[in-house]
């Protein structure tokens, strides 16, 4: 009986998977070990300390002010209210730097193999030098620039409609009315049915080898549905335009002279690495295809957008989410430049007013977290979507 045991025994050991699943099983009982340890060390080392662990402090009075904020802030509201405020100001620079990164890569990636030479050279030099630069010393030099701008009294008026000193740039603001949202319903629904008359025409030509009829009624519907419901709402926005004072600018938005900072650094730091990602996936694409567009009597810019960038693009999107996603997480230096993201308002003054440094910093993490799986699954999907497809 003992050595029939054995022997089962020593044939399941000989067994390449139940051996990986063995090892597996070790590792993951190994690591929850640690896990454990670590969290019951830590839970022990802070009652030590007499230091209260938990999330009680999210209810509590903030009793600080944020100067710049998406949404309505107060001093009296709450931690929680100062961790919406960080996040929603870290995604702001995050919105707006990925699109222009993106756009300044592309342009300047092609500008790189252009056939003039001073171009080429002028791509070339830029990309080399913001590259070789660390990100936080460039946004400290466009800083330094903001600061050389005038003051508020003697502001840049641009057009009697905007105003740009050392404090901000002050732009109109756009109000909506309560009929704005049936307009955004009509633009969601024509956007819809745009996409659908698009996807039908292509498999329908793709089908029938001829193109497909009905190709103004996509292009009609997303622009005259909008517009038939912008006039019968009676036109549902206005623009607080702003106005210079003596000592200050009143009305419009503010941008802070912290965030045109960041973002001139972060976007052409960034924009450089994608330039570069560009170039490759440009290159990538076989020299017969250049060829077979000329034959076909393709121009210049038309072999680049119809030919070579569609094929490049399954090349340029893998290392440009990674971009991305450093551009997301290089904005957590701004509180060198006092604009408030998630680390300098919530990891940063919060935590020195709590003391919950542990619970501040996991939220933080998770935030990051989080963000950086959004873009990524995004991007993973876009990628799979123009992904070449084997019949």
């Amino acid at each position: 009986m003992a050595t029939t045991t054995a022997t089962g025994i020593s044939r399941i050991w000989r067994d390449a998977r139940w051996r990986g699943r063995a090892f597996q099983a070790l590792v993951a009982l190994a690591v929850a070990l640690l896990l454990y340890g670590i969290v019951s060390n830590t839970i022990t080392n802070l009652n030590a300390l007499g230091v209260s662990t938990g999330f009680d402090f999210l209810g509590q009075p903030a009793g600080f002010d944020i100067s710049f904020s998406l949404i309505s802030y107060t001093p009296t509201d709450t931690h929680f209210r100062v961790l919406l405020v960080g996040m929603s100001n870290t995604l702001l620079v995050a919105a707006l730097g990925i699109p222009a990164a993106m756009f300044l890569g592309l342009v300047m990636g092609i500008l790189r193999l252009s056939g003039n030479w001073l171009v080429v050279r002028l791509a070339a030099t830029y990309i080399e030098i913001v590259r070789n630069i660390p990100v936080l010393l460039q946004i400290f030099f466009w800083q330094s620039l903001v600061f050389l701008l005038p003051t508020v009294r003697n502001s840049i008026s641009i057009g009697d409609m905007a105003y740009l000193n050392k404090r901000a740039l002050t732009l109109p603001e756009l109000q909506f009315e309560p009929g704005m949202w049936i307009v955004a319903l009509v633009v969601v629904i024509s956007t819809v049915i745009a996409v659908g008359m698009a996807r039908w025409r292509k498999r329908a030509q793709e089908r029938n080898g001829a193109p497909a009829p009905f190709g103004l009624v996509g292009p009609l519907a997303l622009i005259a549905l909008p517009l038939i419901a912008v006039f019968a709402t009676g036109v549902p926005w206005t623009y607080d335009f702003p106005e210079l004072g003596r000592f200050n600018v009143t009305g419009g938005v503010q941008i802070p002279d912290t965030l045109v900072a960041l973002w001139l650094g972060l976007v052409i730091y960034t924009g450089a690495f994608i330039a570069e990602v560009v170039r490759a996936g440009i290159q990538s694409v076989t020299k017969g295809q250049r060829e077979a567009a000329g034959a076909l009597g393709l121009t210049r810019n038309q072999t680049m957008s119809l030919v070579i960038l569609p094929q490049a693009l399954r090349v340029i999107i893998p290392p440009t989410t990674s971009q991305f996603l450093n551009l997301t997480k290089n904005s957590s230096l701004a509180v060198f430049v006092g604009y408030p993201d998630i680390v300098a308002v919530f990891a940063g003054t919060s935590l020195n007013q709590t003391g919950q440094a542990l619970e501040i910093i996991m939220i933080s993490m998770l935030f990051y977290l989080a963000v950086s799986l959004s873009i990524s699954i995004l991007m993973n999907w876009y990628n799979r979507a123009t992904a070449l497809v084997g019949r």
